[in-house]
């Protein structure tokens, strides 16, 4: 072979692999080299009615810091992933690449989110706060908890499948969809309730619910948390002797609205079921969902003797107890003369 043809050739070969290098690099660099400029996780949503191809690219670019979001657009058509979106919440983390995103996202391999409903009342609310942290739909979850045939299934009705959501905070996939989420619940409920928190309430002749229900008048009467077992032992005492609560909270409740600040002689002749100046022993269901605090303290309430209680009046939220009814009532008469002095009717 002449010396031109073999200077030619190792030419050639030559321009080949600075070719195939510069390929290689620009490959790595599109695939492999860190696509985030920001320096913290960003999240990005796709919704199940609405994968949106270009709202999840102006997102990355606008939200979660992307550099080029032309060559992240590119890469995603010539891997088919715009008509393959999975939905879901999605973390981009600091330094994330092209590759690893993308495989993310065809993967469908979202972050859980915290899902937290604390101080809820009303069905209305608790489903409302739990949509506002979730892909599903309010009416999803409102029409399977006013479903009586479906409460009965999980072994609740439509007015105590309240009690079956524990106040906490609980890592659940943003896509859930509501008889999924449904089936956690009643797992976590079924966790909390444990055998020494069943043991206690069939010691008091009360079932989970129950306790439940009354852990809901508890935490309204009150929130100063060591008044809690002590105001639990209270309605124990009247429950136990077969005397009505009398619990305002109910009659709040009953009446619909919690914002009352003086119980009125028509607010005590609402007849509701809810009204426990009317009905003796517990009302239908809870007037809130109450906290984990709050059931703990009707598990383990304060023995005493008390069976009355009345705001103090010095207005700091506590309360002054009675054993009888005479000291309840110097207890009241106080507590209307300073309802009075500040005009509060």
């Amino acid at each position: 072979m002449k010396r031109s043809t073999k200077r030619l050739l190792f030419t050639g070969f030559i321009v080949v692999f600075v070719i195939a290098a510069a390929c290689g690099a620009l490959i790595y660099h599109v695939l492999y080299m860190p696509a985030v400029s920001s320096s913290e996780t960003k999240y990005v949503y796709i919704d199940e009615d609405n994968r949106d191809f270009g709202r999840l690219c102006e997102a990355l670019r606008d939200s979660a810091g992307y550099k080029n979001i032309k060559v992240f657009e590119t890469l995603a058509r010539l891997w088919k992933y715009p008509e393959n979106m999975k939905s879901g919440h999605y973390a981009i983390e600091p330094g994330m690449n092209n590759r690893a995103l993308l495989n993310m996202l065809r993967r469908g391999q979202q972050t859980p989110v915290r899902l937290t409903f604390n101080s809820v009342r009303l069905i209305s609310d608790l489903t409302e706060r739990i949509s506002e942290q979730l892909m599903l739909d309010n009416d999803d979850l409102l029409m399977l908890l006013s479903d009586e045939d479906y409460c009965e299934s999980i072994g609740f009705n439509t007015v105590t499948v309240k009690t079956m959501f524990i106040p906490n905070t609980y890592e659940v996939y943003w896509n859930i969809s509501a008889d999924k989420l449904m089936e956690r619940m009643k797992r976590e409920y079924e966790a909390f309730w444990t055998d020494d928190r069943r043991s206690k309430a069939a010691d008091m002749r009360l079932s989970p619910v129950e306790v439940s229900i009354l852990a809901s008048i508890v935490e309204e009467e009150t929130a100063v948390p060591d008044e809690l077992p002590v105001i639990a032992g209270l309605y124990i005492n009247r429950l136990i002797k077969g005397i009505p609560l009398q619990a305002d909270p109910t009659v709040k409740y009953a009446v619909g609205d919690f914002s009352l600040r003086r119980i009125l002689n028509t607010h005590l002749a609402v007849d509701s079921p809810y009204n426990t100046y009317l009905y003796e022993g517990l009302p239908p269901g809870p007037i809130r969902i109450p906290s984990v605090r709050s059931i703990d303290a009707v598990l383990d309430y304060t023995h005493h003797n008390y069976l009355y209680m009345c705001a103090k009046e010095d207005f700091s939220g506590r309360h002054n107890f009675a054993v009888t009814l005479s000291e309840h009532t110097r207890n009241a008469q106080r507590y209307h003369a300073a309802l009075n002095s500040r005009g509060i009717r």
